[in-house]
């Protein structure tokens, strides 16, 4: 299919993802595209529902997916409970909660719903593909790009590579959001210092971090999250 609108080109980008590079002893790559058989299907109907235009939109950028949200549906936080009740799609037969996609999709919520909110920003992160470790029981772990500097070292050709791949699918540059405030943001920053690939580009509080140590707070984060996604063109 001809990738001539938003969707198509995220779905293509999606289907060519391979990270087949030595990396550290003990973790793996998590790539949901050839790991999961519903996800490539899932996360294709998610863009074409979403994004079947041309508009540009701004990056929201995470750190990498994680096991219940993108890891299994292919999209960036969202579980399959976020996937079936908010966007109206199914995976069939899997069931995942991840505390990170409950946030997000309140702050959406309050962007005022999926179809505005997807119209106007698209998220994905520096490191499209996951990664796992094993832990000390042998059950596999989430794992950051920064919790090993090898890996991070190992990976950042592909990060750089993947966010001006995500540039090109048409992305306004004026302002991108990191999701972190301290390793992925001092990552980010760094590396757009170095690229230039965006010309502000602000740090927001990770998801997981208010849902598991701020949760009392958590009108306060999405109230922050509100006033930093409405900022005015650069």
């Amino acid at each position: 299919m001809v990738q001539n609108n938003f969707a198509e080109r995220v779905i293509a980008f999606n289907k060519s993802l391979s990270l087949d590079i030595p990396l550290p002893a003990g973790i793996r790559v998590m790539n949901p595209f050839l790991e999961m058989p519903q996800a490539l299907e899932v996360s294709s109907a998610f863009y074409r529902k979403f994004y079947n235009d041309n508009n540009k939109r701004r990056l929201i950028l995470g750190i990498n997916p994680g096991r219940f949200g993108a890891g299994v549906t292919g999209i960036p936080f969202t579980d399959t409970k976020r996937l079936s009740e908010k966007c109206g799609l199914n995976l069939d037969g899997l069931h995942t909660h991840e505390p990170s996609s409950v946030f997000v999709y309140e702050v959406i919520e309050a962007c005022g719903g999926v179809q505005k909110f997807y119209n106007d920003f698209y998220i994905n992160s520096p490191s499209p593909l996951g990664y796992v470790k094993a832990g000390p029981n042998g059950k596999e772990l989430n794992y950051n790009y920064y919790d090993s500097k090898v890996l991070q070292r190992t990976v950042t050709p592909f990060m750089i590579d993947s966010i001006r791949a995500h540039i090109g699918m048409g992305i306004i540059t004026d302002t991108a959001y990191c999701l972190g405030t301290g390793k992925n943001y001092d990552f980010l920053k760094k590396l757009n210092d170095e690229h230039r690939f965006f010309d502000r580009l602000i740090p927001l509080e990770h998801p997981r971090y208010v849902m598991q140590y701020k949760s009392k707070q958590k009108q306060f984060y999405i109230d922050k999250y509100l006033q930093a996604l409405q900022q005015p063109s650069a």
